[in-house]
């Protein structure tokens, strides 16, 4: 890796160099450890955003949507144009039933990161959930016009095609 020439890019260095351990043990898995080892990163710098995005993802596995929200929301606090923070706690906001909230931090994504394939895709679920049918469509079309992996756009073709069964203001249930 090239060496970082200013500051701001040196801590940033060092915030990815942080949590390289935690990083490799919630690829295992190895979620509760990963845990132990982000908290001990967070003890020593509190204002790492990867630690608390990697945390939030960690906390989300484990099923602790709630702490997952927090994390997020932290990683926000400490770096405000942390794309894949601002996407995941607009899934994550959705997910905990705040469709309106969601629909905010996706659009701040996208005003931050206009044509953002991932933004679209949290924008689109959320406006699905909040009965906003014809904008989820647009939205979601987006994320498919952005060349998504097959999985993802397979599973978006297919809440488009559910999202067309419906009243354009009826919120879609969807996992």
């Amino acid at each position: 890796m090239a060496k970082p020439n200013t500051h701001a890019e040196a801590r940033d260095h060092a915030h990815w160099e942080a949590i390289e351990e935690a990083a490799e043990l919630l690829v295992e898995g190895r979620f509760e450890e990963g845990l132990v080892e982000l908290k001990r990163v967070l003890a020593a710098d509190a204002v790492n955003p990867y630690a608390y995005h990697l945390l939030g993802g960690a906390f989300h596995e484990l099923g602790q949507i709630e702490a997952s929200r927090d994390a997020y929301e932290a990683a926000l606090r400490c770096s405000p144009e942390h794309l894949g923070a601002r996407v995941a706690l607009a899934n994550v906001l959705r997910e905990l039933g705040d469709p309106a909230a969601a629909e905010r931090q996706a659009k701040e994504a996208l005003r931050r990161f206009p044509k953002d394939g991932e933004a679209m895709h949290a924008l689109g679920l959320a406006q699905a959930a909040a009965g906003n049918r014809k904008e989820a469509r647009k939205n979601l079309q987006g994320f498919l016009d952005a060349a998504p992996e097959f999985e993802a756009a397979q599973e978006v073709r297919g809440i488009l095609e559910m999202l067309g069964m419906g009243e354009d203001d009826e919120p879609a249930e969807f996992s």
